[in-house]
């Protein structure tokens, strides 16, 4: 439908004298103006021959037209109506500007001010006085193109014409504008209007000393709405979190954000793309305001969202960079603030973090171990080291597990730590995953053929590859083709992953389980599983995270949670591996319990495969000697 008819032309009238000022309000009457424009389009039917249904339904779109005139006697009350009228979102399409307005400013003063507050608003300069010069003028006030003139004394027809032409030239530039610079989905500025907007108010920043933040939003798991409720789901899931952005920056703390209550502007939150939202907030008091902004949107955004059936909490990450500290441009500013947003999410999704420029060192190293990620495993720059598991009870080795290392010629020994986040991020790790297990399935088959004690192969899994619906399939392909005995693989998935999709990771335990193999629920501890929960899955161990046996000679907290996983998992019938082991003490402790099984810096690094060989070799020479005459064998 076309927007004259739905809306009336807020119109402005600056004019000294009231008998002026009355004539414009009778011309603008919504009741003439419909008279007026009805007997003009019923002589233009008689005068063209017209057909009579046409002629009705121009006379009906006639009397659709309404004018919404405010008026003023001088050229600062003016200014001030056209801001107010802004801060309102009920902008002027048209206004009329007397070239004279003793004792004040004059027209030429109004429109100057009123050009540089609204840059699409029509101004009609009217004079009475032939040594106005519209070049001049037009010089002090572009565009020329939004510029026009009235002589006085003026036709009624001519005012109400030129008002519905200058107005009809606004409504279609702002609907191109709304097209080019405005997201179609959620109605916010989009990437360009948002860039266009900080510039302005980095520019105004600058000029007044004054501070501004930029915080760049990124919503936690979208891709999974739109994965497993579709497309139409999460575009109207993009719609509520736009609402009540607009809603917590518009009614928040206005202290926090703006310097005068409502001046909330479209252009302080914008959709970048995808589920990425920009707010901006042009005048802060002190840089810890930005914070609390940060936290009101997240709280905002964490009330359950109804979508059809389906109640989703859904929680950004919120990353801030501060003008000027860090950064002088738009471009810099936003760069930081995503890089603070990508720290924020990586730490604990949900929550909003500061710019600091350490970040852009770590931001680099990461960017440079992707790029040299990419690409790796063509260059065979992947190995494997072997970390044996004792038998605390007797002294053996009853397994050992395969650890991944990576060796880049740019970068060195590149830390697991920090290779491994970003390989899960990117995906890299299906492809890297699925080496490690097809080459230490391979290694674990040659030793035994050698007649070596290897016992068990652990390898583990990432949460990318475990969530894989074919992923049992693949384990089955790779037992097959490297001739292992499916007994003697064990697959360590970490509590996080067990927990993250329980009913799935039941049916792939099971599925697993089905072709022999056996299962261990790594870094067992530091999740929120509980024994109770793990009747549901049927795993073979588990294995007790470092840091509680790093501390079960200082700590009797840690020492109790010990104790008690060991004897709950041998009442469940679940064998226990504790990580970690670094000293005497600690192995004692687990000796007392009845630990299953330990591994540590204690009884032995990671080893090449070479050593890992020997080490094999040694077992198989010590034979039946005691527990701690084997260790000291073992151990060298």
């Amino acid at each position: 439908m076309d927007e004259r008819k739905q809306t009336p032309i807020r119109v402005l009238v600056v004019d000294d004298e009231p008998e002026i000022r009355d004539s414009y309000r009778q011309i603008l009457q919504e009741s003439e103006a419909s008279l007026e424009m009805t007997g003009f389009h019923e002589l233009r039917s008689r005068l063209f021959k017209k057909n009579p249904m046409e002629a009705l339904r121009s006379h009906a779109a006639s009397r659709t037209t309404s004018f919404e005139p405010v008026f003023c006697d001088q050229a600062q009350a003016a200014v001030t109506a056209v801001t107010e009228a802004l801060a309102r979102n009920q902008p002027f399409a048209v206004v009329f500007l007397d070239m004279r307005m003793p004792p004040g400013r004059d027209g030429v003063w109004a429109a100057t001010q009123i050009r540089e507050l609204d840059p699409a608003i029509e101004i009609v300069i009217c004079t009475a006085y032939s040594d106005a010069d519209p070049s001049e003028i037009g010089g002090l006030v572009p565009p020329e193109d939004k510029l026009s003139y009235l002589q006085k004394p003026f036709h009624p027809h001519e005012v109400r014409q030129m008002t519905i032409a200058l107005a009809s030239k606004w409504r279609a530039e702002r609907r191109i504008v709304k097209l080019a610079y405005f997201d179609t989905l959620t109605g916010l500025p989009n990437r360009a209007q948002s860039h266009n907007r900080l510039v302005g108010a980095l520019q105004a920043a600058k000029e007044n000393t004054r501070t501004l933040a930029v915080l760049y939003l990124d919503l936690d798991n979208f891709k999974r709405v739109n994965d497993t409720l579709g497309h139409a789901a999460g575009d109207e899931l993009l719609c509520v979190v736009a609402e009540r952005l607009r809603t917590s920056v518009r009614y928040g703390n206005e202290s926090d954000v703006h310097s005068a209550p409502g001046s909330a502007r479209p252009g302080d939150i914008a959709r970048l793309g995808g589920d990425e939202f920009l707010v901006l907030l042009p005048n802060l008091r002190t840089t810890v305001d930005a914070g609390a902004v940060a936290e009101r949107l997240i709280l905002a955004l964490r009330e359950p969202i109804q979508l059809a059936s389906n109640s989703l909490v859904v929680t950004p990450s919120v990353g801030i960079a501060i003008y000027p500290q860090d950064g002088a441009d738009a471009e810099t500013l936003l760069r930081n603030a995503d890089l603070a947003m990508y720290f924020a999410k990586r730490r604990s999704p949900g929550t909003w973090a500061y710019f600091d420029v350490s970040m852009n060192a770590t931001a680099l190293q990461r960017f440079t171990i992707e790029e040299q990620l990419r690409g790796a495993l063509e260059r065979n720059e992947f190995s494997l080291q072997y970390q044996p598991q004792f038998d605390v009870r007797t002294g053996g080795v009853s397994g050992v597990e395969a650890l991944l290392r990576w060796t880049n010629a740019q970068l060195g020994a590149v830390n697991p730590t920090e290779f491994i986040p970003v390989a899960e991020e990117t995906g890299l790790i299906l492809a890297i995953g699925k080496w490690v297990l097809r080459s230490a399935c391979r290694q674990a088959q040659a030793w035994r053929a050698e007649g070596l004690p290897v016992g068990r192969m652990a390898v583990n899994v990432s949460g990318r590859q475990f969530a894989l619906a074919e992923f049992p399939q693949e384990v089955r392909g790779i037992l097959e083709e490297t001739g292992l005995d499916p007994a003697m693989l064990e697959l360590e998935i970490t509590e996080s992953v067990v927990m993250a999709d329980e009913a799935w990771a039941e049916k792939a335990i099971n599925q697993l389980k089905a072709l022999g193999i056996s299962l261990a629920i790594d870094d067992f501890g530091t999740g929120y599983s509980s024994f109770g929960r793990l009747r549901h899955f049927a795993v073979d161990r588990l294995k007790i995270d470092r840091s509680f046996v790093t501390s079960i000679t200082e700590c009797s907290d840690d020492r109790a949670i010990a104790a008690a996983i060991i004897a709950m998992s041998r009442s469940l019938r679940i064998n226990v591996t504790a990580e970690g082991v670094e000293n005497f003490p600690q192995l004692a402790f687990l000796q007392e319990q009845d630990c299953q099984d330990a591994q540590g810096f204690l009884l032995s690094h990671p080893l090449h495969p070479d050593a890992a060989r020997e080490l094999l070799r040694r077992v198989n020479e010590v034979g039946d000697a005691s527990r701690t005459q084997r260790l000291k064998a073992i151990t060298g």
